[in-house]
């Protein structure tokens, strides 16, 4: 078994559901994304840059995407915290992911890798 599967099933139900549904979404958003094991965790690539990464904040226990050119994005939704490229969206596993909203988020930053 792959770390990148083993990153999954290292969590218990609904994290590991969540984390699954949102590797999911994200790939589906463009044929040009893809994943791999990078730095400890799931990262995902857009035609070969860094696009973005799936991790669990332990603070608010809650998973979340890690948007690479986040600081470029203008969306109140997205957390800087203290970081200075990275802004991150937290999900909460215990109610609906918001897809149109990751979508939305998505496809913003895949504007950015295109122009």
């Amino acid at each position: 078994m792959q770390e990148l599967d083993k990153f999954y099933l290292k969590y218990k139900e609904p994290i590991r559901s969540c984390l699954l549904t949102l590797k999911e979404i994200i790939l589906k958003q463009d044929s040009l994304l893809s994943w791999e094991w990078k730095y400890g965790m799931p990262f995902f690539y857009y035609n070969g840059k860094m696009f973005c990464y799936l991790w669990f904040h332990k603070k608010y226990n809650q998973p979340y995407i890690g948007i690479i050119e986040g600081h470029r994005l203008n969306n109140p939704e997205l957390m800087a915290e203290n970081r200075s490229r990275i802004k991150i969206f937290l999900i909460n596993p215990a109610e609906d992911i918001p897809i149109k909203k990751i979508q939305e988020i998505l496809n913003s930053a895949i504007k950015l890798y295109k122009q």
